[in-house]
């Protein structure tokens, strides 16, 4: 579905995937709640692994943070091995569209990474962004121990307590099994097509939101 949406990104942006306007944040003073600071001086590695339908999209906004290391967009979630894109999108593997993200937490917290990620997309949809439908596009935490899980429920019920969105947030919240990472063409995306037309009608102005509501967690 992706591939016809790139065809003719320019024409559509209105009804694209990463271009709606659900995603928009609406309170705020909520996600600066949920933002903690660590005064730790020694590195501290995490890894993230998140769903958010296109991964193009998510990769390019995560990226921006200070203290992301890696971002690597691939696959997550379904019972086939070793994916591919092509069956992948087809949403018969059980595979989401993930990007997997190495962080020092010393610089940016776990709490600080998911807060960007609800901002990176449209947590109240549960299998669709925009024009992409499947559970392929699934919105989804994998988590990777207990901590991980406690604080992504947490972080769920407290926007769906506070009424931050206008419908319940209802993101999957599973454990990791396997993490696959995707073809070579697919990392680093935005950054290497920029001047391509769903970039720039589509990604672009999402990552123009992003960056000026994270403003002063950017990488310099």
């Amino acid at each position: 579905m992706k591939q016809h949406i790139l065809i003719i990104a320019a024409l559509l942006f209105s009804l694209s995937s990463c271009g709606n306007s659900e995603a928009t944040l609406q309170n705020e003073t909520v996600f600066k709640k949920m933002e903690t600071t660590n005064n730790s001086t020694n590195k501290m590695i995490d890894t993230l692994t998140i769903g958010g339908g296109c991964f193009w999209c998510v990769e390019a906004q995560l990226q921006q943070l200070n203290g992301v290391l890696t971002v690597t967009s691939g696959y997550a979630g379904g019972n086939s091995k070793n994916p591919t894109y092509k069956e992948v999108c087809t949403g018969l593997t059980g595979h989401a569209e993930v990007i997997q993200v190495t962080f020092d937490n010393s610089i940016i917290s776990l709490d600080e990474m998911l807060s960007a990620f609800w901002q990176a997309h449209d947590p109240t949809q549960l299998n669709r962004q925009g024009n992409d439908v499947g559970t392929q596009y699934r919105s989804v935490i994998f988590y990777r121990n207990d901590e991980q899980k406690k604080i992504a429920e947490d972080n769920k019920k407290k926007l769906n307590d506070e009424k931050v969105y206008d419908k319940p947030v209802v993101t999957e919240i599973s454990p990791l099994t396997t993490f696959y990472s995707g073809e070579e063409y697919h990392q680093n995306y935005y950054n290497q097509n920029a001047s391509q037309g769903y970039c720039q009608f589509v990604i672009a102005p999402k990552l123009d939101k992003f960056k000026k509501v994270f403003k002063d967690k950017l990488k310099k």
